[in-house]
């Protein structure tokens, strides 16, 4: 079987590939990866040699580029992992969003239904959901949550969900969709809280925390969370959507001190900073669904999970400390440093 993931560079693209690769010895995987800022290349070296894997790097926007590829491959199953995915940016501009979560979407799809009715995934989030109340921990998202998004990038993504179900409706091409809850773990672009605090602790460097650092989340290990699109893709039904969740809900402030804690660091490098507009207040994935039937459940309690991530990051400077250099921290500067 031969399998096209896209954004396969990235963070959970790279490590859902490392999983398929693992688990599945007679699966081809090709990489579709247009290499943007979050794309490495570097991530992907311990496989660029095995027979069974190929790296493309291509646009899901181009639509001669993706038919040729499709062409070439013919491929029995899709899994879109590529998107725009930071909310800060999607703030500052929602163009690049809205082109490559939907329109390159629709791409993907149409090449889908073009060479052989395709079987497509299509990875999301729980930010399509809005957000919950932080004095209403009774509540979860489910998947018949209406959507109901708070910035350009959730919009974006709730906007291909959409599309996502009407070509299986319009077209019937056999499509699933995954709505996951923030995941962590090796490979973590520095960006996002978790690998941005560890390296901020390594460097005795201020810790931006937007607010009070009170909004809720719910992480989940990235390794549960590509078992569970392996389970979706070979066990899922046709046209519908899944729940991903961790149970793993935490404060951002716990989570930034936890990792102080477990770095040795005090907490007066923690720098407050203006909140994002719009911003989330919690979310709280209930996965009854994917647990009552493809029987998947999180196995990484957070608090093994973290450490794991901690250990890696302390291992694997050699991955990240390129990536701190040159346009990011210019990037970083413009995002934290007046605020």
């Amino acid at each position: 079987m031969t399998i096209i993931v896209t954004g396969g560079a990235g963070f959970i693209g790279s490590n859902f590939i490392f999983h398929m690769l693992s688990e599945h010895p007679d699966y081809r995987i090709v990489c579709l990866d247009k290499l943007t800022y979050a794309g490495n290349l570097s991530t992907l070296s311990p496989i660029m040699d095995n027979p069974r894997f190929r790296f493309v790097r291509l646009d899901i926007c181009d639509r001669e580029g993706v038919n040729a590829l499709f062409e070439e491959e013919h491929p029995d199953m899709v899994v879109n992992f590529a998107a725009e995915s930071h909310v800060d940016r999607s703030i500052e501009n929602p163009s690049i969003f809205l082109e490559t979560n939907i329109l390159g979407t629709s791409v993907l799809m149409d090449a889908c239904r073009k060479y052989g009715n395709v079987r497509y995934h299509q990875v999301s989030t729980d930010e399509v959901y809005g957000d919950l109340p932080l004095d209403r921990p009774d509540l979860f998202f489910t998947e018949e949550t209406p959507i109901h998004t708070s910035s350009p990038y959730s919009s974006s993504k709730a906007g291909a969900d959409l599309l996502v179900l009407a070509y299986h409706r319009t077209y019937g091409l056999p499509v699933t969709i995954s709505r996951c809850s923030n995941n962590y773990g090796p490979y973590h672009f520095p960006e996002k809280l978790i690998p941005l605090m560890i390296i901020n602790c390594l460097h005795d460097k201020p810790l931006p925390v937007y607010g009070e650092g009170l909004n809720v989340r719910d992480w989940l290990y990235v390794e549960d969370h590509c078992k569970a699109i392996d389970l979706i893709l070979h066990k899922g039904r046709i046209g519908e959507v899944y729940n991903v969740g961790g149970h793993n809900e935490m404060r951002n402030i716990d989570i930034v001190k936890l990792i102080l804690h477990a770095l040795n660091k005090p907490e007066s490098l923690i720098t407050y900073v203006t909140d994002r507009k719009g911003h989330d207040l919690r979310y709280a994935i209930d996965p009854t669904k994917i647990h009552t039937e493809l029987g998947w459940l999180p196995e990484t309690r957070f608090a093994d999970g973290i450490q794991k991530t901690i250990d890696w990051y302390l291992t694997h400077q050699d991955w990240w400390e390129p990536i701190i250099s040159g346009e990011y921290v210019r990037y970083y500067e413009e995002m934290y440093g007046n605020r």
